[in-house]
């Protein structure tokens, strides 16, 4: 279970333009609480579908497995723009492969995220007035279930990493969530997709727990489909560079775009009634039947010559976002009798 982002801009950003890195030891925090957290999720989830759906395997099974996507999805928005919210070793090795981060870091991350995940599980089994450190006897190393976390693993990898290639950094929690919540179903072991929350779920005797005779199996299949992962990203994606492995543990949403000025349709040194003010017009010629709304003043007036046409005299500037509307066609003194300035 992880994250990764990406800027929402086409092109990787260079070196000399990455964010700073927050400092490591608050991403080393900040992944021990996301371990911890998530671990609680995944663990008390399925204490709570036991206890509310019991003997019902498929339904808490579904509950687990909603619980735990919009977990993750929130989990992610909260660490993602400190530590990119891995949760996860073999995501942060793979990472480091691709030069996104140093194996030093990746190295560090690892008991971090172990201690959390080791911490969350005992805090569900607090929650829910289970024994504090119940050892599973859960029992989950069969050929196919192995093959599963093969499969699971590399295609959590893939999604978090074609996000970050693809520059679609918007999408990588819903994504992530998304693809947990369905590889509950879609694999015979669960998705564990994760050593650190494997070894975590050994220590609850639970739906979600797993035995210890089945962690190190299940760990070597994860680490197994990370090293699977990094050859389908580099058949996938050739190009795959350090910036944008950097963008999937140092989120950032990439540089604003510039500011544009509205564009007048006319020329501001006109003053024309059919332009967009960018600034004080120091006079306008107001034959057009469409205007933009005038902003009363002392200083502003207007007269209406014999001929029709309308002029007006420089004013205070608009306010920016003036609102363009209909203005009355303005009658000529030939057709209409009265005042020659028509009220509004």
């Amino acid at each position: 279970m992880l994250s990764g982002t990406a800027s929402a801009v086409a092109a990787a950003p260079e070196a000399a333009d990455r964010p700073a890195a927050v400092a490591l030891w608050r991403r080393l925090v900040a992944e021990f609480l996301g371990s911890a957290l998530l671990a609680a999720v995944v663990v008390g989830s399925g204490i709570a579908a036991q206890q509310l759906s019991p003997g019902n395997v498929g339904l808490e099974l579904l509950q687990d497995a909603l619980v735990t996507g919009a977990g993750l999805f929130a989990l992610i928005l909260v660490f993602g723009a400190l530590s990119g919210a891995h949760f996860n070793p073999v995501v942060s090795f793979v990472d480091a492969a691709f030069g996104g981060i140093s194996w030093r870091e990746a190295a560090a991350y690892l008991p971090a995220r172990v201690a959390g995940c080791v911490n969350g599980a005992v805090a569900a089994n607090v929650m829910f007035s289970i024994k504090t450190a119940s050892i599973s006897t859960h029992h989950r190393a069969t050929g196919p279930h192995l093959f599963s976390e093969v499969v699971a693993t590399v295609g959590l990898i893939l999604v978090t990493f074609a996000l970050a290639r693809n520059r679609k950094s918007a999408y990588t929690p819903a994504a992530v969530g998304a693809y947990i919540t369905a590889a509950y179903f879609f694999t015979s072991s669960t998705s564990f997709a994760n050593p650190a929350i494997t070894v975590g779920r050994m220590f609850s005797n639970t739906f979600a727990g797993i035995a210890p005779s089945s962690v190190l199996p299940f760990v070597g299949a994860q680490v197994t489909g990370g090293i699977v992962a990094v050859g389908v990203i580099v058949l996938l994606y050739p190009g795959f560079t350090p910036d944008e492995a950097f963008d999937v543990a140092h989120p950032h949403d990439g540089p604003a775009a510039p500011a544009v000025e509205p564009t007048p349709s006319a020329s501001p040194a006109t003053g024309s009634c059919g332009a967009r003010y960018s600034t004080a017009p120091s006079s306008c010629s107001c034959a057009s039947t469409t205007r933009v709304a005038a902003w009363p003043a002392a200083s502003s007036s207007a007269t209406t010559p014999r001929d029709g046409s309308r002029s007006c005299r420089p004013g205070p500037s608009p306010p920016t976002g003036s609102i363009r509307r209909s203005w009355p066609s303005w009658p000529s003194a030939a057709s209409t009798p009265g005042p020659s300035s028509p009220s509004r």
